[in-house]
């Protein structure tokens, strides 16, 4: 099954969970303060823009903004909260899809680069930023950092989440650099409810290369959106990359 197949009416009616999980205050502002810095008086453009999580408030912050998207279902969702003319949206994938027009700053956020499965992909998707941007424009990549500290040799699978009602679990094909996220939900009747999401993990300094290949250089790493320092022990990081400005 593609991703457009995984991310179907279904998967896009529970995607949003407002005031809690990346809805939660304390996950959105920060995000959403920094791509309005990053943007300045200039437009920003969202791969994978889904439901608008980060779209609909950064427009709200007066900042214009288009969005590319794989899922016509999660748009659709988009669809309930901004109309054409506030958050124009292209279906598409990020890695070819092209919008209309020039932009300051073009984003990824919550690991969406990894939904696609190949280095050959995540390397046109760097470029595919990078056409969209004039001199000087950023590309902002938020990716988790692959834990492959935490798994056991000879192991292929690590629980990362148990609580009451949820079990997340990842299993790992390490040749590939492939893992699969399986997300356990159960209800008060026992009945459990299972969605599951492939990825290729992208390490960081694989990441920097992707970028020097579309013309980037890196400008900052920090742990989070609001400016903590990556070290060895963060769990993701929010990268900057930027073109060169015109000469």
């Amino acid at each position: 099954m593609g991703q457009e197949g995984i991310w179907d009416e279904d998967a896009a009616r529970r995607y949003d969970t407002p005031g809690t999980g990346m809805f939660a205050p304390e996950v959105l502002e920060p995000t959403v303060d920094r791509l309005a810095r990053l943007a300045g008086d200039g437009a920003a453009l969202e791969f994978a823009v889904g439901t608008g999580r980060v779209a609909v408030p950064l427009a709200g912050r007066g900042v214009p903004v288009t969005g590319i998207e794989l899922s016509p279902a999660m748009a659709e969702r988009l669809r309930t909260k901004a109309d054409e003319a506030t958050i124009p949206v292209i279906i598409g994938d990020m890695a070819t899809t092209v919008a209309p027009g020039e932009y300051t700053l073009v984003y990824l956020v919550y690991n969406t680069i990894s939904n696609l499965l190949s280095q050959a992909e995540q390397v046109a998707c760097f470029r595919n930023a990078a056409r969209h941007l004039g001199p000087g424009g950023r590309f902002v990549v938020e990716l988790g950092v692959p834990e492959l500290r935490k798994l056991p040799p000879g192991q292929v699978a690590m629980v990362w989440g148990a609580e009451s009602g949820y079990i997340g679990l990842d299993t790992y094909d390490t040749l590939r650099q492939h893992l699969v996220s399986h997300h356990f939900h159960f209800d008060d009747s026992r009945q459990a409810r299972l969605f599951r999401s492939p990825h290729r993990y992208i390490w960081p300094a694989e990441l920097d290369l992707m970028a020097q290949l579309a013309g980037f250089e890196l400008e900052s790493r920090h742990a989070d959106w609001g400016g903590a320092a990556f070290t060895a022990e963060s769990p993701s990081h929010v990268s900057v990359y930027r073109l060169p400005p015109s000469s």
